[in-house]
């Protein structure tokens, strides 16, 4: 079995990575870049849970690693009620909030699934974890 040694093979923080970058592409654009605080907060939303990822990663034990997870799956969540705010003041399209939407609600998937996994053993050291090809 491969382990994980590094954050960034974390598929969780690879799609989280996606919603940051969606996040910032969609707040740079019309009036959704002049509303400073939802734009600042959708972004930190978005950048949060990839950021909890990586730090809960280099955490010392299972049970610090599956905290910052869980706070990272609920920087997800409220990138998902964010997405909401913005397209009933129309600073997105449908087309859009469905797209942001869905990239959030993976994250989100993510995220729990690796801390379930994460806690089945909560006394062992966080790293190695096993690879998504095993």
């Amino acid at each position: 079995m491969a382990a994980i040694t590094r954050f960034e093979d974390l598929i969780a923080w690879q799609e989280a990575r996606k919603l940051m970058r969606m996040a910032y592409q969609v707040s740079s654009e019309g009036s959704f870049a002049k509303d400073f605080g939802m734009r600042d907060q959708f972004r930190e939303a978005a950048l949060s849970a990839m950021t909890n990822i990586a730090e809960g990663f280099d955490n010392e034990s299972s049970v610090e690693f599956a905290r910052f997870l869980g706070m990272a799956r609920r920087s997800a969540v409220e990138v998902q009620s964010l997405c909401y705010a913005a397209l009933d003041v129309n600073y997105i399209t449908e087309d859009v909030f469905k797209s942001c939407y869905e990239q959030a609600q993976k994250t989100r998937a993510l995220i729990g699934g690796l801390k379930k996994s994460v806690l089945k053993n909560p006394h062992r050291p966080a790293k190695p974890l096993p690879t998504a090809n095993t």
